[in-house]
């Protein structure tokens, strides 16, 4: 059985000859270990062993965004942008003037590290907030996607270069992922809590957009699988369970409902604490959930969501990314095949074993490598 196999039947729920396993961020193609790009970790020659051991032992989930030919920026007229170097570090600022009032948000990338920190948000406080929203629910679907015609054409090349050796996984936010992200995380459970009212305003006006862009995708590319991410912002302790429904199940259902129209999967990313809104979860009728971290980062183990959940959706997961990069390799063994029992124990839709996310530093330790290999030397023994 091939590994492009593999996933789509342990997509459907059809026996495979073992589990799958991803390394989720890493995948073997999208990593460039040449030139000299300051912000690119992967040219760090540590990385090549892993790169190279994802290209070839693991069951390739590629992630891609998808853009719209013609589409446009609808706050573009009232936006300026600036970016600038400071102490090796890479700054972008967006500065949004609506009237009398300015907006900012900034972020800054260090070439150490593999992310973008948030260093100012765009929403401060209510007055911010109505301010941007004036502005927002007076913009159509038609001055942002002119033509509606999705360019899916990095889609089809990673295709095209997997091969038989795994496939491509469409990424996308969901409303709360792009709500929250306007607000520091103090901020927005604050606001999200008290003032439920603007905050569905807020929600409404990227759930337009983001309904429209998912269906057009969905159908321009039929029977994908898609990650959609941004549920963790609802769930504790950012918020209490009982908001889950209002602020998730009822904007992503529209999401996962264009997903199964063209016959595609919908994988929910659900970070921390599961166990109050699981049924919530699996309620959206979605195909898979990751990565179920199991305690102390979250709180329920994998063969408590198998048992009570497994039939209905796949799951992914659940090595936690502290435990690949810390623990010394025997202990992290016992690790992986706890998970490959618990997520393949009793009746259920299917497994693949995958870590919560990866390092993110310059140089991977060489006790990450061996871990890393340990998932591997796992699975194939399960063969």
């Amino acid at each position: 059985m091939n590994r492009r196999d593999r996933l789509l039947k342990t997509l459907r729920g059809e026996p495979v000859d073992r589990p799958a396993v991803s390394f989720y961020e890493i995948n073997g193609l999208d990593e460039e270990t040449e030139g000299g790009d300051l912000f690119n970790v992967y040219n760090h020659p540590s990385w090549k062993p892993l790169i190279d051991l994802a290209c070839d032992k693991t069951d390739r989930i590629v992630m891609r965004n998808v853009s719209f030919v013609n589409e446009i920026d609808p706050l573009a007229e009232f936006t300026t942008k600036r970016t600038w170097m400071e102490s090796e570090s890479l700054f972008n600022q967006i500065t949004i003037r609506i009237g009398k009032r300015t907006l900012t948000a900034t972020t800054r990338r260090d070439p150490e590290v593999n992310t973008i920190w948030q260093v100012e948000h765009m929403i401060k406080d209510m007055d911010d907030l109505k301010t941007y929203l004036e502005i927002r629910e007076s913009i159509g679907l038609n001055q942002i996607f002119p033509s509606s015609l999705a360019d899916v054409s990095g889609v089809l090349e990673a295709e095209s270069i997997l091969g038989d050796s795994g496939i491509v996984m469409i990424d996308t936010p969901d409303p709360i992922c792009l709500a929250a992200a306007m607000f520091d995380l103090g901020t927005f459970t604050v606001i999200a809590t008290t003032e439920q009212k603007c905050f569905h305003r807020l929600l409404d006006v990227f759930a337009y957009e983001l309904w429209h862009r998912t269906k057009a995708v969905a159908e321009a590319l039929p029977g994908r699988l898609w990650r959609i991410y941004g549920p963790e912002y609802a769930s504790p302790p950012y918020l209490h369970p009982r908001l889950f429904h209002e602020y998730v199940v009822v904007y992503d259902i529209p999401m996962i409902r264009s997903i199964h129209e063209s016959n595609g999967f919908a994988r929910i990313h659900c970070h921390g604490r599961l166990k109050s809104i699981l049924d919530e979860i699996v309620s959206m009728n979605c195909d898979g959930l990751d990565p179920i971290e199991p305690p102390p980062q979250g709180d329920v183990e994998l063969s408590y969501v198998r048992e009570r959940y497994g039939k209905q959706i796949v799951l992914f997961g659940n090595l936690e990314a502290s435990d690949l990069e810390n623990l010394p390799p025997e202990l992290f063994e016992s690790k992986v095949l706890k998970a490959l029992e618990e997520g393949t124990e009793g009746d259920g839709r299917g497994f693949v074993l995958l870590p919560s996310s990866c390092p993110y530093g310059r140089i991977l330790t060489a006790q990450a490598m061996k871990n890393y290999e340990k998932m591997i030397e796992c699975i194939e023994k399960v063969t």
